[in-house]
């Protein structure tokens, strides 16, 4: 069976009950107390004393001392016994009478007070009168279909209801108004003070003996068809599963979370929880099986015992012990309501705590994960299986007693290295969700530490988040671990979490440099690089600095170029120490004042200045080497430089210019200078570059008016013009520029200026162009003095309709400002019909307040 319940330890033996009387039989017992009482077939009452005694091996036993026994005095069998400790009674059941007797000395009472005719009696265990010196009696009488109510006192009996039920009743028991009832051919409860009933199931009693027990208010245990037991409420439902015993049981008892069921070979016991068989036990002959508050006695005809229950801890512990994780959390979760809660909770967490190291040993990771997250395990537990991750600073001992029989991992898995690995990946896991709840408070340590272990030694890639985020890693611990697993980036990482900077460059440092091999990143070079634009202490930057430049100056540069802005204001680290120190870096030197002016746009002569004569002596130095695309792209970058900022010294630039080849730049300059004649002259004649002349007139006018755009347009045709001869290709440009920009050019200057040779033909675009634009001209010109014309004639129809009522003024009215009467006819008249002196209505302020006051008339 699953699990030992319950143990048969004998209490009264044939001997000491009977002696030398061989034919006498026990049929009926009564417990109350310490007090055992018996009564026989031949007519006697036994009264014992049962004690529980622990021997010296820890083994329960019981010790009966018998007290006295008495004759009643017929030659007819004790039926039944009830004790009424309150009133300290002895009620006793014979020949159809209910007879009171003194519990100590088992006399009847002095009046004589019993109660006749039943067949059957039970004792009401939730009584209704309230009266504690008073006992509620139900009884089934010899009177045919009749069932009857009785307060039994200390020395009389009072009948309160006779009850008559549909058929001839068998067995009865009682719960407060509720009778349960097994009657010939069914079972049913009865409200006797309302004469309710409900029916519940059948049962045939001709065939089966019935049986009812009150098992909790308003709930009973009844002996159901098909070998079943059910329970039933006085309302007819069943709240629990029925249980499956023998068909031949003839007695039953609840005992919490079990029911007892006793036949004439064993007394078996289920769970009331799962409705599962979980014990039995071999007891031949019995015949009587009753719950005396909690202990359970069983009898045969000769002997007594009693079924003693093991303690809930020790059932739960034998069902984990023999692995049987789900009925031991199913009867701890029973036990809650017959164990105080302090002292349940604690038992509780400890069993899930056990139950989880149970599952895991057995590799059933995700129940193991829910049975550690509901009880709250102590991580340290779980970490301390795993050699080599606790801390080396722990003093951490294991609970006690063990939540589980293990010495370490390898024990468990017997060194299999797959279950290893899987068991490392659950810890993992486990740590991780943990680590963020409150499972988590006060053992960070130990979670950061053996998370970090595991991690390294998995090459797993949350060892960098980890490292990066907010920890708790034992810092010795952590750098002997990741050394010896070669992870030196993230040693780096530990080091600056725990503010030694410089350590975690220096390791960076020697990864980069080749002295140390790990592969962790990369790019790590640009790492550092990034590490060291937002590292905080100076002396470490300028340190670090020259090792960056020298390995890569374009990105090395980026310390500094890349750092906070409100950090570059500072001492040692302003934009002029900086170009001072890059000066034997020239590469570094061109970004970082490309930075300046370009990203930041800092509006300083001496960093535009600088960057120019950078850019022009590596365009030149480009030019000696005949590097084409490096020089394409560096011209590029000169040309742009010089036509966006105005802030260079344009005759420096110029002087070093004007001797070499560079005539795009210099025309840039000269235009700079407003001397656009020179400049165009350039792009004419020295480079013959057209279409940048075309573009230079474009750019140089941006942002001014449309007068300037046409002198630079002009100024181009002028120079196409003045040297060109009748068949050069200067006629062509000019021809072009007038034809694809007619908007730019006055028409009546151009035909002035072209020669008279030139015809139609070649000029039609332009023409169709210009005169296109004059029309369009002239157009919104009378369209807007249309437009005025109208506007006005509106304005004019307005003063008509305000003149037509007149204003009449008088010396009664006064000025709505100033509040003073007018003095001549001069006067402002607003549309909602206040006057005002002209002088008020002059005034800012006056038009403001009067605007309120206009607002508050109209309203008004």
């Amino acid at each position: 069976m699953s699990v030992k319940a319950f143990e048969l330890i004998p209490a009264v033996d044939c001997e000491l009950l009977m002696g030398d009387r061989v034919r006498i039989n026990i049929e009926c017992i009564e417990c109350c107390g310490k007090n055992l009482f018996i009564g026989s077939s031949d007519c006697y009452i036994y009264h014992f004393l049962l004690a529980e005694k622990i021997s010296t091996t820890g083994k329960l036993t019981f010790s009966v001392t018998k007290q006295l026994c008495r004759h009643l005095g017929l030659k007819k069998p004790v039926n039944e016994l009830r004790a009424a400790s309150a009133l300290s009674r002895l009620m006793v059941l014979c020949d159809n009478t209910i007879t009171l007797t003194n519990m100590l000395n088992l006399e009847p009472v002095p009046t004589g007070a019993k109660i006749k005719g039943a067949v059957t009696f039970t004792v009401n265990q939730n009584p209704v009168s309230g009266d504690p010196f008073c006992v509620e009696v139900c009884i089934i009488s010899v009177k045919r279909r009749t069932i009857q109510i009785y307060m039994v006192y200390e020395d009389r009996v009072q009948i309160v209801k006779e009850v008559c039920t549909p058929e001839q009743p068998f067995a009865v028991t009682l719960d407060g108004y509720f009778l349960c009832i097994a009657l010939t051919t069914q079972y049913i409860t009865m409200n006797y003070s309302t004469g309710a009933s409900q029916d519940l199931f059948p049962y045939n009693s001709e065939e089966k003996r019935p049986i009812i027990r009150r098992i909790g208010r308003e709930e009973f245990l009844l002996a159901g068809p098909g070998g079943l037991g059910m329970f039933a409420t006085a309302a007819g439902i069943s709240q629990r599963a029925p249980v499956r015993w023998s068909e031949k049981v003839i007695e039953a008892a609840v005992c919490f979370p079990y029911v007892v069921a006793l036949d004439d070979e064993f007394v078996t016991v289920h769970s009331m929880l799962d409705q599962q068989r979980k014990q039995t036990l071999p007891f031949r002959d019995g015949h009587i099986l009753q719950d005396f508050e909690g202990r359970l006695l069983v009898a045969t005809h000769k002997q007594v015992y009693v079924l003693a229950p093991l303690p809930l801890e020790r059932q739960i512990q034998d069902l984990l012990v023999s692995h049987k994780v789900e009925e031991a959390l199913v009867l701890a979760k029973g036990a809650r309501k017959n164990i105080p809660k302090d002292k349940f909770q604690v038992m509780y967490r400890r069993i899930l705590q056990q139950a989880g190291f149970i599952q895991f040993a057995q590799l059933q990771f995700l129940e193991a994960k829910e049975l550690f997250r509901k009880s709250q395990l102590d991580v340290r537990e779980l970490i301390s299986l795993f050699p080599l991750l606790m801390p080396s600073t722990s003093m951490f001992t294991r609970s006690h007693p063990p939540l589980h029989e293990y010495a370490d991992l390898n024990q468990l898995t017997q060194g299999d290295q797959e279950k290893i690995t899987k068991c490392k990946h659950f810890l993992m896991s486990y740590l991780n969700e943990v680590r963020s709840t409150d499972v988590a408070n006060g053992y960070m340590e130990y979670i950061d530490t053996a998370l970090l272990k595991l991690y390294a030694e998995a090459n797993h890639e949350s060892l960098l988040d980890l490292l990066v985020s907010e920890n708790s890693c034992n810092l010795k611990d952590s750098i002997t671990w990741l050394e010896k697993h070669k992870k030196y980036f993230a040693l780096g990482l530990l080091y600056h979490y725990n503010g030694q900077d410089d350590n975690a460059l220096q390791l960076w440092v020697k990864i980069v440099n080749g002295d140390l091999q790990d592969t962790t990143r990369t790019d790590l070079f640009d790492y550092i690089v990034d590490f060291l634009s937002f590292c905080p202490n100076r002396d470490m930057v300028w340190k670090y600095a020259d090792w960056a430049l020298q390995k890569n100056e374009e990105i090395g540069v980026h310390i500094f170029t890349k750092r906070p802005v409100s950090e570059q204001q500072v001492d040692g680290l302003n934009p002029e120490d900086i170009i001072s120190y890059l000066h034997k870096y020239p590469k570094a030197l061109i970004s970082y004042l490309e930075y300046l002016v370009m990203e930041r746009q800092i509006q300083k002569e001496k960093f535009h200045t600088h960057l120019a004569v950078l850019y022009l002596d590596e365009v030149l130095q480009l030019k000696m080497r005949k590097s084409s695309e490096a020089l394409k792209l560096m011209q590029a970058k000169l040309r742009s430089l010089l036509q966006q900022s105005s802030l260079y010294r344009v005759q420096l630039l110029i002087g070093k210019i004007k001797d070499t080849d560079l005539h795009m730049e210099l025309a840039i300059l000269y235009g700079k200078l407003e001397e656009h004649d020179r400049a165009l002259h350039i792009l004419v004649h020295n480079i013959q570059d057209f279409e940048a002349a075309k573009k230079y007139c474009l750019w140089n006018s941006e942002g001014k008016d449309d007068a300037y755009r046409r002198r630079l347009f002009h100024l181009l045709l002028s120079v196409y013009l003045e040297s060109a001869n009748a068949n050069d290709r200067l006629y062509m440009a000019a021809v072009d520029l007038l034809n694809y920009h007619p908007a730019e050019f006055d028409a009546v200057r151009v035909l002035q200026l072209v020669p008279e040779t030139w015809s139609m033909s070649l000029l039609a675009p332009f023409l169709i162009g210009a005169m296109r634009q004059s029309i369009h001209a002239d157009r919104m010109t009378q369209l807007t003095l249309g437009l005025s014309r109208s506007e006005n004639m509106i304005y004019k129809c307005d003063k008509l309709k305000l003149t037509r009522n007149p204003v009449r003024l008088s010396d009664k009215k006064t000025c709505q400002i100033c509040c003073k009467p007018f003095s001549e006819p001069a006067f402002v008249h607003y549309p909602n019909g206040s006057l005002v002196h002209t002088h008020c209505a002059a005034s800012r302020r006056t038009n403001t307040i009067l605007a309120s006051v206009s607002t508050c008339t109209s309203q008004t």
